[in-house]
């Protein structure tokens, strides 16, 4: 559970929660990889798909922003 007051955060998370956290951020950074590989293999091709191309990119900048959330929510906030 994580819940945030002004620019201090306060975070208290089981074992479980925490595991499940770093599952999903396992499998998110292998799709991010995968895409990675897809991007490049098709811009590598004589006539690339730009529309395909261009969603590739998009759901790749989607998974990194949930795996900077995932990895915020995972450190502690040292400023704080």
């Amino acid at each position: 559970m994580l819940a945030e007051t002004g620019s201090c955060r306060l975070m208290s998370m089981t074992d479980e929660e925490e595991k499940a956290l770093l599952a999903k951020l396992a499998q998110l950074r292998q799709e991010h990889g995968d895409l990675d590989a897809a991007i490049s293999a098709m811009t590598s091709s004589s006539a690339p798909d730009q529309l395909q191309l261009t969603r590739l990119k998009k759901r790749k900048l989607q998974l990194k922003d949930q795996i900077a959330r995932i990895e915020d929510s995972l450190l502690p906030d040292i400023t704080a």
